[in-house]
């Protein structure tokens, strides 16, 4: 090949070559410049806080969220992580969401309070974030959850209605939720706002940390110090707890009305068999279906206000769009008007062959 030739072939080569990084770097840019409604992602981050004290974020939350989405956009994937109890875990779990691209996340904070710097950071590259039935601090986009402090009210009251004619002279122990969930503060306060005023004292006050063994732990430290006969119920800020803490209670041979939150389908069997005075039912399933809706409104760029109706404000931001559920009291009374009649359990598997003879005494079968 003579000069002339040689000059040629890279000239072409370096022209080629400068046409492929600029086509490279266009597609580049824009992939860096899409945001949340240019529809570049069709990822949404799913990061839901723990597994051992509740079954329902197994159970119910994540494939209700799985599903609504893919309803709402079938193209669309949703990233799942459960942070397993651990703070530290769910912002790992956080930050490879946002290294990935997820331009929205749907998050349920296991430590609410630890949030806003996350929050913070996602918000300066344009992700969304979609507090899930805990109100993460930090900038959020919207938040769905239920009325918090109304379930405690609900809580409270059904522990006095258990106790009937003896509520007023009733001494309480509450083993509450972990003091870094918001909701659990607002738990306490509504059940206080009722148990104040309508038993005799509350005796013995702990955080149970949404920890069952904790919780048991703790009911067993009011038994040594308060005795056998110190007190007359116990309000257990969920059904995990509850299901310790009733274990608790039988192994001392103590028979007082117990209440809890969730209704799993271990807690609804508790209540045929009459360990469980009450459940909370939230309905997951609207809960999931709005949280869902949310997210692939902001992923393709569209208004929420249809479905975030009101506002609330959190440690840090105020007037953030938001919707909020109605939460109900479960009994062994009305279990075929509440979680049979939505579909979340059906009779079968709640009578099981170890309870098929309460399941006929409590009239399901």
């Amino acid at each position: 090949m003579n000069a002339m030739m040689r000059r040629v072939a890279v000239g072409t080569v370096a022209v080629s070559m400068a046409l492929t990084m600029a086509a490279c770097g266009k597609a580049g840019d824009d992939k860096k410049s899409g945001d949340a409604g240019s529809g570049n992602n069709k990822s949404i981050g799913l990061l839901l806080p723990e597994n051992a004290s509740s079954t329902r974020y197994e159970s119910f939350d994540k494939p209700f969220i799985e599903a609504k989405v893919k309803e709402l956009c079938a193209d669309c994937k949703v990233e799942y992580n459960n942070a397993e109890g651990s703070a530290a875990k769910q912002k790992q779990q956080f930050d490879t969401l946002i290294a990935q691209g997820v331009k929205v996340i749907i998050l349920d904070a296991f430590d609410a309070k630890s949030t806003q710097a996350w929050v913070a950071e996602a918000a300066k590259k344009n992700v969304k974030v979609v507090a899930y039935d805990r109100l993460a601090t930090g900038p959020v986009s919207a938040y769905v959850s239920f009325d918090n402090e109304k379930v405690g009210e609900l809580q409270g009251q059904a522990l006095v209605e258990a106790l009937g004619d003896k509520a007023a002279d009733a001494n309480v122990v509450m083993i509450n939720g972990d003091d870094a969930d918001p909701n659990a503060g607002k738990f306490k306060a509504g059940a206080h706002k009722v148990l104040d005023s309508k038993v005799k004292k509350v005796v013995y006050e702990q955080s149970g940390e949404w920890k069952p063994t904790v919780a048991g732990q703790k009911v067993g430290a009011a038994i040594s110090q308060l005795g056998k006969d110190g007190f007359q119920a116990v309000y257990s800020a969920n059904d995990g707890m509850a299901a310790a803490i009733i274990t608790q209670l039988k192994s001392q041979g103590i028979n007082v009305p117990v209440g809890g939150q969730d209704a799993g389908l271990d807690a609804i069997q508790r209540l045929v068999s009459g360990d469980q005075a009450y459940t909370i039912y939230k309905a997951y399933k609207p809960l999931a279906d709005s949280a869902a809706q949310l997210a692939v409104n902001l992923l393709q760029g569209k208004d929420i206000k249809s479905v975030a109706t009101s506002t609330i404000d959190s440690d840090t931001d105020k007037g953030i769009p938001a919707q909020l559920l109605d939460p109900k009291v479960v009994t062994k009374a009305n279990i075929k008007d509440t979680v049979i009649a939505d579909g979340l359990y059906k009779v079968s598997d709640i009578c099981t062959a170890d309870y098929a003879a309460a399941c006929t005494a409590a009239g399901l079968q």
